[in-house]
């Protein structure tokens, strides 16, 4: 018993420093990966903003040089998601003018639209299910895949109802965090038709017709958190019009913009919250393993000695008992 004693210290250390060994290349192989998931659990507003023009119906004219916000809110919902093992969010956009802003009623607003977005958790592609609205594309929308690459994406554009190559242009910092860039444009396209008094669109001697409705966006630009996915940064030119039908030039400007970008306190809570998460995931995958291994290695070395001084005690303890 004496002897089983005093080689348990050796044995405590040996196996606390194989057990962090073990640890080590689990939490960067196994745990630090499957930290990567698109969070369920999200509610997140994000705001974009800059000077443009609208075509204000109550005075059936447009009016210039005036403020546009675009208010994104997304909200996850929880219960489905983990019913389903994806990432479902509602999400709820409103275009507003200096007039309907103080409403804060999406009815009122210049444009609102509603959006069901259901993905994989670790991939971000699409999954559809869940009640999704509308069946989208691509593999970048409200944030791109985890660990982004420097190649051409496919990000999702609601108003074209299409995906749109968007090709790497090198880093950009926002705010001190150096993000990836990501740049592509629009040309002018077809989205739909709406009814209105032949005049708007240069058909006078038409009481009402189905004018058709066009975009384009002159210049997207996404700066994004390479580990995380997260939009840091966005700005974008959108153009909205009507022609006559089968026209080939705009008659009526809906909306046009030549810079809505993501708001300063929007820019500053996307870092913070890629900054948060890029902590989290460099323990996972880098501190906490470096940390276990360095330990591991430093107990184990340290058992052999004191295993050999539990032997030697042994030994004099057993010749002492011989004599």
């Amino acid at each position: 018993m004496l002897r089983h004693s005093r080689s348990r210290p050796a044995l405590a250390l040996l196996g606390a420093g194989v057990f962090l060994l073990v640890l080590a290349p689990m939490l960067a192989w196994y745990v630090e990966p499957r930290a990567k998931r698109t969070p369920t659990d999200v509610n997140m507003t994000t705001v974009l903003t800059g000077r443009g023009s609208y075509f204000d119906t109550g005075s059936v004219a447009a009016v210039e040089d005036q403020e546009i916000t675009v208010t994104r809110r997304v909200l996850g919902d929880v219960a489905d998601s983990e019913r389903s093992g994806r990432a479902v969010w509602d999400v709820s956009t409103t275009i507003d003018t200096p007039e309907t802003l103080p409403l804060k009623d999406p009815r009122r607003s210049l444009k609102w639209t509603t959006e069901r977005w259901v993905t994989d958790r670790r991939t971000n592609l699409p999954v559809h299910c869940c009640e999704e609205t509308p069946a989208f594309d691509g593999d970048a929308y409200l944030k791109f895949p985890f660990d982004v690459r420097k190649r051409t994406y496919r990000w999702w554009d609601s108003t074209l109802e299409g995906a749109v190559p968007l090709r790497f242009a090198g880093t950009r910092d926002v705010l001190g965090h150096r993000g990836y860039r990501f740049t592509g444009t629009v040309p002018p396209a077809r989205t739909g038709t709406r009814q209105v008094p032949g005049r708007l669109v240069d058909r006078p001697g038409q009481g009402q017709v189905l004018a058709e409705e066009w975009y384009a966006n002159d210049r997207i630009e996404l700066v994004v958190d390479p580990r995380t996915g997260r939009l840091l940064d966005v700005s974008v030119a959108p153009r909205m019009t009507l022609r006559a039908p089968g026209g080939e030039r705009d008659e009526v400007v809906l909306l046009r913009s030549d810079r809505l970008r993501f708001s300063e306190a929007t820019r500053r809570q996307a870092v913070e919250l890629a900054e948060s998460d890029n902590r989290r995931l460099r323990m996972l995958g880098e501190t906490a393993p470096a940390g276990a291994a360095l330990a591991g290695t430093l107990l184990a070395v340290a058992a052999l000695p004191a295993g050999r001084r539990a032997k030697r005690r042994a030994a004099r303890d057993g010749a002492g008992r011989d004599l």
